[in-house]
């Protein structure tokens, strides 16, 4: 498996495009950090990061990358082989 350091994905357990995310870093042997919004803090987090509440939300590095198939187009070209 990959681990990802410096990648944080923030999810909601009821959102599809979340799992649709989770569900292909899975497929793909890809780890990182996840922070479910429901817990406390993490959503003061992913705002101050990037802005809003939308779910999924990939930081790396401190940029706020959103959208599933963005998330995912981004991980299937940096993520470690």
């Amino acid at each position: 498996m990959a681990y990802m350091d410096n990648c944080v994905l923030y999810y909601k357990k009821t959102c599809p495009y979340c799992h649709k995310v989770m569900d292909y870093m899975s497929a793909a042997g890809i780890t990182m950090d996840l922070r479910d919004i429901a817990q406390p803090g993490n959503v003061d987090d992913l705002v101050r990061i990037g802005g809003m509440k939308q779910v999924p939300c990939l930081v790396h590095n401190g940029q706020a990358l959103y959208e599933s198939a963005d998330i995912i187009e981004w991980l299937r070209n940096n993520a470690a082989k």
